[in-house]
């Protein structure tokens, strides 16, 4: 009896595949037959899956998005439940700095794949930016519900401080990449940004 082919497990291997070689070698480096190489598989069979390198490109940052948002969950989950909004935001914080391989995987493709995509058509013909798009939603819908609770001020406009953490996180995880400062140093960085929006007492 022929063997069951598992596409989804097939194409995630393909995905994963791809970003080893863009953590080793950059995006803008990778060809499809250097990651079928890295996936022991046919040029053809990549080719079966994914009929372009955009497609690939892309179908591996939403893949790193789904696994950053899994190491996010891990987080919330270890805290008291339900956490609040601070504890929830900080969970955040601490996934979206390039602190450990996996994270750092993501916020070197993620980032390589942003500037292809200002001037390669095929890339940005993908819908890349939905991705950060709905992380800014999540935020100010938790944003929203802590001013309702008391947690902020009333006065905040919390769509401009969902884009603010979210570009805070992003502009401080390349400072890391490049090596300006050190994953804990941004992570002091963001914890002290929590501190004076939620009004907590500073620790000295």
């Amino acid at each position: 009896m022929p063997k069951r082919v598992d596409h989804a497990q097939r194409r995630a291997h393909i995905t994963d595949a791809l970003v080893h070689v863009a953590a080793a070698e950059g995006l803008h480096a990778v060809t499809m037959r250097g990651v079928a190489a890295e996936a022991g598989m046919s040029l053809n069979l990549v080719q079966y899956y994914f009929d372009s390198k955009a497609k690939l490109m892309h179908a591996a940052l939403e893949r790193l998005e789904q696994q950053s948002h899994e190491r996010w969950s891990s987080r919330l989950a270890g805290l008291p439940q339900p956490p609040t909004a601070h504890a929830f935001i900080e969970a955040f914080c601490a996934e979206a700095l390039p602190n450990d391989e996996p994270s750092r995987a993501f916020h070197l493709v993620w980032t390589s794949y942003a500037v292809l995509a200002m001037t390669d058509p095929e890339l940005a013909a993908q819908p890349f930016v939905e991705g950060p798009n709905r992380l800014e939603r999540q935020l100010t819908d938790v944003l929203r519900q802590a001013q309702a609770d008391g947690e902020l001020a009333v006065d905040l406009d919390v769509t401009v401080e969902a884009a603010h953490l979210l570009a805070m996180s992003h502009g401080l995880g390349t400072s890391v990449l490049v090596g300006q400062r050190t994953a804990e140093a941004a992570e002091a960085v963001m914890r002290h940004h929590l501190t004076g929006l939620f009004g907590l007492p500073v620790e000295i």
